[in-house]
């Protein structure tokens, strides 16, 4: 059973970082690059982008990161490394991957539908305005997912870390 703890939190420290570092990326490199383009590019890339993100590889870490915290979590509950700051630790990776949750199911994925329900770009009248609805929050919060995908990655290596230091863990 420790290798099994030890197996799934490191399976939610990896899909959690991997969620953290796709946000970060989005953070530091994609939206400024974008921000650079006119704005019939800049919603024709975004809409393209929105399609192109909803597949398997990006659901594992997306969602796969908070069912293993919650598994490493039950299991650390039922037998796991005799330390409660593993357990507290997990639960608090828990609490900021669920803030990023319901901040992309609140902020983003809207803004995503209101992007796409705008139609092809070439067909908006006024793709400056479809910009200017979507671009500054859908970017500020996306900031706020990176930060909350990190602060739950480093709870989550950090639980990782006090469970190998446990002397049940070995």
């Amino acid at each position: 059973m420790p290798a099994l703890r030890t197996v799934v939190l490191f399976g939610a420290t990896l899909t959690t970082g991997l969620g953290a570092g796709l946000f970060y990326s989005y953070a530091c490199s994609v939206m400024p690059g974008l921000a650079r383009a006119d704005d019939r590019s800049f919603v024709e890339v975004m809409q393209q982008i929105n399609v192109a993100i909803l597949n398997g590889w990006f659901m594992l870490s997306f969602l796969g990161a908070l069912v293993l915290i919650g598994v490493a979590g039950v299991l650390e509950l039922r037998g796991g490394s005799g330390s409660r700051g593993v357990l507290l630790w997990i639960a608090a990776a828990a609490a900021f991957q669920l803030a990023m949750l319901v901040i992309t199911g609140v902020v983003n994925v809207p803004l995503n539908n209101r992007l796409a329900a705008a139609g092809a770009p070439d067909h908006i009248a006024d793709p400056a305005a479809v910009r200017a609805a979507f671009e500054t929050t859908w970017v500020r919060w996306n900031v706020v997912r990176a930060l909350t995908c990190t602060a739950a990655f480093a709870c989550v290596a950090w639980a990782l870390r006090l469970s190998a230091r446990t002397p049940a863990a070995r």
